[in-house]
């Protein structure tokens, strides 16, 4: 299929913050799956911090390309000017902007207090990483936290291409 290149860079964008939600889902969810999943085949003592790291970082990584091959079946076969439009409203989503801005602060400060504290419990890729991803799950929950406790982020209003503004009928 021949796309042009603005359709191409929108559905880029597009598969890209897909991908993004993707792997912050994942890694809020893979963690305690994981150990759900452990505890009740193998019991307790089969439970490790590695192992658990490493989920958090192979089901983050698995959540993102699932999410971004959807995103992209989705958005390549759409027609061009709905894709714009698309792009155009998740450029100016702020909620969505705040949350890829908690969930990456949170991925850098644990992805870096893990491997220094937890040195001698795993290997280093998996202590990275899995700290990483443990830490975009801290940030994912602490944006919803924001969200819930009074402080949303602010909405701005934009003025889509293609859209008519709906006409105000006069007061009879």
């Amino acid at each position: 299929m021949q796309m042009s290149s603005t359709h191409a860079a929108d559905t880029e964008y597009l598969v890209r913050q897909a991908a993004n939600s993707g792997y912050q889902w994942s890694s809020l969810l893979a963690p305690p799956a994981y150990m759900a999943y452990v505890v009740a085949r193998r019991g307790r003592t089969s439970l490790s911090l590695n192992k658990v790291l490493r989920a958090t970082w192979v089901g983050g990584l698995g959540g993102s390309v699932a999410a971004g091959s959807v995103a992209y079946a989705r958005y390549a076969y759409s027609g061009e000017d709905t894709v714009r439009v698309r792009r155009i409203k998740a450029a100016y989503n702020t909620d969505a902007l705040r949350r890829n801005d908690h969930a990456t602060i949170g991925g850098v400060v644990v992805g870096a207090l893990t491997p220094a504290i937890l040195w001698k419990r795993g290997a280093a890729l998996n202590l990275i990483l899995g700290g990483f991803g443990i830490g975009n799950a801290f940030g994912l929950l602490t944006h919803y936290g924001r969200a819930v406790s009074g402080d949303p982020a602010p909405k701005i209003d934009i003025a889509l291409p293609g859209a008519h503004p709906e006409v105000e009928t006069p007061p009879s």
